[in-house]
């Protein structure tokens, strides 16, 4: 059986980081899917693809696939860098500018 250990990115759709801080193990697909010839509709008979264990620590991760044989891979995430502006948000309200704040 093998899978994959990650940490998921977060949401495209917003800037918060929730659901990122936990590590991740999913298992790879071990057969193909089908496409049903009445309905159209994707199946496949292995149910392993629909598991997902969230963890606190990779090592915790590694530490379960380990003990339970399964081939995992570790891919490690990608650090984000800070986006900080001196003052940020705040100086379109500071009484101290430099110039009028207009939209």
């Amino acid at each position: 059986m093998r899978a994959r250990i990650y940490r998921p990115a977060r949401n495209a759709m917003t800037s918060g980081m929730a659901k990122t801080r936990n590590w991740v193990l999913d298992y790879a697909p071990a057969s193909a899917r089908d496409v049903d010839p009445l309905m159209g509709w994707t199946s496949s008979s292995d149910t392993q693809t629909q598991v997902r264990l969230r963890f606190e620590s990779k090592e915790a991760a590694l530490d379960y696939a380990e003990a339970h044989g399964i081939d995992a891979q570790v891919i490690e995430p990608h650090r984000r860098k800070a986006i900080v502006r001196p003052r940020g948000y705040g100086e379109n309200f500071a009484t101290d500018r430099r110039t009028p704040w207009t939209h």
